[in-house]
């Protein structure tokens, strides 16, 4: 994979562009690939947004959102857009199959495809690219992208807005290892440049439905356990609570940092029935590799502290998996 400056020449006459991101994409997918979109169009490129999956309401007020594809309620308008493409940007994922059904249609494609990644061991299918497990978000990298391609210049305020987004979120609201200095430095140049952080706070973390409240009082009332013994809190939501309180897609989103707060918690895990399948998001402080832990007993992967998984068995036979592994992770959780 050449880097990504080498695709400056490739930038300098408009091209048909699909930018994509990961299946139900968060914060810092929506927001890398919205900045990516409004730098590219400002170079004069037929650019469209395509989301495999839909994306929370509280993503919505993103500047070109409202241009976004959603794959599965508008497949023939996604492939449409796929028809002819010169470039095709990956962001916020490094395997095709994170983008679920769109992923034997992007496979065959015949064009150039650019990777703006920071999650580990990216497939060999990308022709240009970042791959940084150190950068704090994709977010992040599409900014410092955007500098090496010598166009800062062109760094709005819709850009600004769909960085500080996913970087926020990403790095929990700058809390998490990965804020380091460069990413202070990043936002104090978004703000130099007309940023208004409290608005896009208020956008993202207050802008939930009273549903979504009462369904966070419950889980942490009644389905949480914590295990002292190996410093590890769980919550295990059955799909049963999902629909009671009639939750939407990002509902659930950062529920498992609730558990980190707990003094002493060096693990937390999220387990989610889906009613498809079950799907876990783990959290850790310190030395604890959650990305090693998903890779080898929940099929997944992600950053070191902070990674997901999923599973076929039912919620009952994925919690006791889950507890039996943490019995044999005991020593490395002290």
């Amino acid at each position: 994979m050449k880097s990504i400056e080498e695709i400056k020449p490739l930038l300098e006459n408009p091209k048909k562009v699909v930018i994509t991101m990961h299946q139900k994409p968060d914060a810092d997918a929506m927001g890398s690939s919205l900045a990516l979109y409004h730098y590219l169009i400002q170079k004069g490129h037929d650019v469209t947004v395509i989301s495999p999956t839909n994306f929370p309401d509280f993503l919505k007020w993103m500047p070109g959102a409202d241009g976004v594809i959603d794959y599965e309620s508008s497949t023939d308008k996604a492939m449409q857009a796929l028809e002819g493409i010169e470039l095709l940007f990956c962001l916020d994922f490094n395997a095709l199959y994170r983008t679920k059904n769109l992923a034997p249609h992007l496979e065959p494609l015949q064009c150039t495809r650019v990777l703006i990644d920071h999650h580990l061991e990216p497939q060999p299918v990308f022709d240009y690219g970042v791959s940084d497990t150190g950068a704090s978000s994709t977010a992040q990298l599409v900014y410092e992208t955007i500098y090496k391609l010598g166009d800062e210049k062109l760094i709005n305020l819709e850009i600004a807005q769909c960085i500080y987004a996913g970087t926020v979120t990403d790095t929990g609201s700058f809390r998490f290892a990965s804020t380091t200095a460069r990413v202070h430095r990043m936002v104090a140049d978004l703000m130099d440049r007309g940023l208004r952080h409290e608005v896009i706070h208020q956008a993202i973390y207050d802008n939930f439905l009273e549903n979504r409240l009462r369904f966070l009082g419950h889980s942490l009332l009644n389905r949480m356990e914590v295990f002292y013994e190996f410093n590890t809190a769980m919550l295990a939501i059955p799909y049963s609570d999902l629909k009671r309180f009639d939750l939407q897609t990002g509902d659930t989103e950062g529920l498992v940092n609730f558990l980190l707060s707990i003094q002493g918690i060096k693990m937390a895990a999220l387990i989610i029935d889906r009613n498809v399948e079950v799907k876990l998001s783990f959290r850790s402080k310190g030395d604890f590799d959650v990305n090693t832990f998903a890779r080898k007993y929940f099929d997944g992967g992600g950053h070191f502290n902070a990674s997901g998984g999923r599973s076929t068995d039912s919620l009952e036979k994925t919690v006791n998996r889950f507890i039996k592994a943490v019995e044999e992770n005991e020593t490395a959780l002290q």
